[in-house]
């Protein structure tokens, strides 16, 4: 069983598989964050992704680590709170949707912790404009959306933004773009990892890049 940790708006029960542990992170006053009970998903955002990561695979644990609840927005420090955590409940993948502007050290701490832990971590990126975090530290994978892509294809981009492309609709809910792009790299990632579990993160990345139905960046007619 493959243990996928979320680090979104939470996951509402609905959600098939969503059976691993949850918690949320609270940021205080005073800047620290405190680990709290996960409330319901108010949002959608992340049992949409979910959704889209469980798809496919009976394989696959979803463990909820909660830092948006009313909107979408969270500090780094929060972030790095979760990432702590999901890797103590010893996940394989996880999976950031979303961009900070700023780079904080303890998020950039966060991510080398996980990498040392054998995490392989996958973070949206837009595709156009200033780069954001966790996606622009060297160890996380790169996603973004790609007008090409279907649901089951992918893009190689390997631009200053993005190093994949994915599908940026989810057929169950309005949100669209690089987060959903995300959630589906990430599906493909955990049935890659279902049949290849002690694999690295670049084993990784070579399988999604010699699965690409597309290379190079998407062209848009001016």
């Amino acid at each position: 069983m493959i243990r996928v940790g979320l680090i979104d708006s939470g996951i509402n029960s609905s959600v098939a598989a969503a059976d691993g542990s949850s918690c949320g992170f609270q940021l205080q006053a005073d800047g620290s964050v405190t680990g709290v009970a996960a409330r319901a998903d108010r949002l959608g955002h992340g049992s949409a992704l979910a959704g889209i990561i469980l798809r496919g695979t009976a394989d696959a644990s979803l463990f909820n680590a909660q830092v948006f609840t009313e909107r979408l927005s969270c500090s780094a420090a929060q972030v790095a709170a979760a990432l702590n955590w999901l890797v103590g409940q010893e996940v394989r993948l996880v999976n950031m949707s979303f961009g900070l502007r700023v780079d904080r050290k303890e998020l950039r701490h966060a991510c080398a912790m996980a990498e040392e832990a054998g995490v392989i971590m996958i973070a949206s990126s837009p595709a156009r404009g200033e780069p954001v975090y966790p996606a622009s530290y060297a160890n996380v994978i790169r996603a973004t959306g790609d007008a090409r892509c279907s649901a089951a294809e992918l893009s190689l981009l390997q631009t200053a933004q993005a190093d994949f492309g994915a599908y940026v609709r989810c057929d169950q809910s309005s949100i669209a773009g690089a987060s959903v792009a995300c959630a589906h790299l990430s599906a493909m990632a955990v049935k890659f990892l279902s049949g290849n579990p002690r694999a690295s993160a670049e084993d990784l990345r070579e399988w999604l890049g010699d699965k690409a139905s597309y290379r190079g960046p998407e062209r848009r007619l001016s």
